[in-house]
């Protein structure tokens, strides 16, 4: 091994690029053509979650074992984290960075872990200015209780409709408790009751109270009654068939239903894998028909592998065209579909091959192609007592104070985002009510590059699950929550992109001092900044970016 060179004193140094004078008369900034802005981004989970939720800040919480300092900022932008943590489809996760380096993070098993930890938790409702307006709410499903939730933390005196004996909308009657606990989902109205929210059941618009008469003793009123129509099949003999949804609603009430052994289940969304898991505890061998392959299915992914886990059969590629009763049993006459071009869904067109028909026997046939929108207690125009008309085409009752949103508005989506809708309509109404302009949305930058050389492999936390042969026995929740020790080690996988943790990179590598720490945060000082870009490389979590300098 060589020995190291040592230099006594200057003199023995040979000539070298060297400054050892102070660097304060060197102002390289003038050499910049990029400028690094060092400012906090939106994470792309956060981005693409429907209601905002701050994932990457309730993440560090958690990782810290902070789980109530989580729970209540969950609850800033949504009142249902324990409903959300378990039947969400976590669009989060899908765009999660961490799935680029290895595994996304298990970010629902986190928000129903929060909410779970927390469950006995109330409220700190402060004092608040209490206002006068009243505002009627059509509906107690998602779209219904965030808007309500949020109107009530303003003040406003808040009162919700539903036609069914307990609130919760299609959250208790669609969604079976194998997926949605109901000691969950009441736990959440109770505490938004808890913000004055008052909840009248039994009532039925159109039929023991008039849109007209709601209208005339409230200052705004939101519609988000939902889609609890099922569409039809079209096809001879649709009437021996029962609408999913409605099953759904039975069992989900405590009714006992009798389907026998073989079922089918005509569709390929979710209201279809409720109603084959349903059947499948309640005894019935469950077959899916559905027109095209496993790939269009519109339904959620993982509650399609559940079903498949679960024994569920799949017939893909056929369609029914004719159902009838012989010998005590239902035909279905079926027959073959191919994928033709995109229709506007996006997804390939189903078409019949002819004389490819065949039959399906069965003792109950489930019809779930899709619900919709019933609103004939809304008709084309409002008309109160005193003679005023309030057209509802063209955006008039918006302007008029009845607001329609969630389901109502769309058509069948998921629970988040109806809530956003809800959340949406429950600003909306604020500035109707005011007399102010809709605020537009800010545009956020959002954090898309992430340096991995800062970051260690780690695998996700999987959520544990009831065995198989004992959950299609009955109708316990199949997913079990992950301990404390999980949850904080699956947090901690979090790259908390756009948001600075104070890793000193930029400070540290900064080859003109050109950065300070000012506390706790970052500053550039462009007078020596010569827009060499290494700070921003070596930004783990893309907080800091490189900007073109203006001329």
């Amino acid at each position: 091994m060589k020995k190291p060179i040592v230099f006594t004193s200057e003199r023995e140094m040979p000539p070298m690029a060297v400054s050892l004078a102070d660097m304060g008369h060197n102002r390289t900034g003038s050499w910049r053509y990029l400028r690094p802005v060092y400012r906090e981004k939106i994470a792309p989970c956060k981005n693409a979650c429907p209601v905002g939720n701050d994932i990457p800040r309730i993440l560090s919480l958690v990782s810290e074992g902070r789980y109530e300092d989580a729970w209540r900022l969950f609850r800033e932008t949504s009142p249902l984290p324990g409903v959300c943590g378990r039947v969400c489809y976590h669009p989060c996760e899908s765009f999660c960075n961490r799935k680029n380096f290895d595994e996304a993070l298990s970010i629902a098993s986190l928000e129903r872990f929060v909410a779970d930890a927390c469950f006995d938790l109330e409220d700190r409702i402060p004092e608040r200015p209490k206002r006068s307006e009243k505002i009627a709410i059509v509906g107690s499903g998602p779209a219904g209780l965030t808007c309500a939730y949020f109107l009530a933390k303003d003040g406003y005196a808040v009162t919700v409709f539903e036609a069914a004996s307990q609130p919760g909308g299609m959250l208790r009657l669609g969604i079976p408790p194998y997926r949605l606990p109901r000691e969950v989902l009441d736990r959440e109205i109770e505490l938004i009751a808890r913000w004055g929210v008052e909840f009248r059941t039994n009532t039925k618009i159109g039929q023991d109270i008039s849109i007209e008469k709601l209208w005339e003793q409230h200052d705004a009123v939101f519609i988000a009654t939902g889609a609890h129509r099922g569409r039809a099949l079209n096809i001879p003999g649709e009437e021996l068939a029962i609408q999913g949804l409605e099953f759904l609603k039975a069992v989900n009430v405590g009714k006992t239903i009798a389907l026998g052994k073989q079922v089918l289940i005509i569709g390929g969304g979710n209201t279809a894998m409720d109603c084959a898991r349903t059947a499948l505890r309640l005894g019935a061998q469950p077959v899916v028909v559905y027109r095209r392959t496993r790939d269009e299915m519109p339904a959620i992914a993982e509650e399609i592998e559940e079903a498949e886990h679960e024994g569920v059969q799949f017939e893909f590629l056929a369609a029914p065209v004719a159902l009838r009763r012989l010998n005590g049993k239902l035909e279905v006459q079926c027959i073959r579909m191919q994928l033709g071009e995109p229709d506007a869904s996006g997804r390939r067109r189903p078409v019949p091959i002819p004389g490819s028909d065949f039959i399906m026997r069965a003792d109950a046939v489930l019809k779930a192609v899709g619900e919709e929108p019933e609103l004939s207690f809304l008709s084309e125009h409002v008309e109160t007592s005193e003679g005023i008309v309030i057209e509802r085409a063209h955006g008039i009752l918006e302007r008029a104070g009845i607001f329609i949103g969630g389901d109502a508005q769309t058509g069948p989506s998921t629970v988040a985002q109806a809530m956003r809708s809800g959340k949406e309509t429950a600003q909306a109404i604020k500035s109707f009510l005011r007399g102010e302009r809709k605020p537009k949305p800010k545009k956020l930058e959002e954090a898309l590059r992430v340096n991995f050389s800062y970051f260690v492999h780690q695998p996700r936390v999987p959520m544990p699950h009831m065995p198989v042969a004992e959950r299609i026995t009955n109708f316990s929740e199949t997913k079990r929550a992950i301990s404390s020790e999980r949850a904080r080690a699956e947090a901690q996988r979090c790259f908390s992109c756009g948001v600075c943790n104070s890793c000193d990179n930029c400070w540290v590598f900064c080859p003109d001092a050109a950065i300070t720490r000012i506390d706790g945060t970052y500053e550039v000082n462009y007078d020596f900044c010569k827009g060499c870009g290494v700070c921003a490389e070596e930004c783990p979590r893309n907080v800091i970016s490189l900007v073109e300098e203006e001329l």
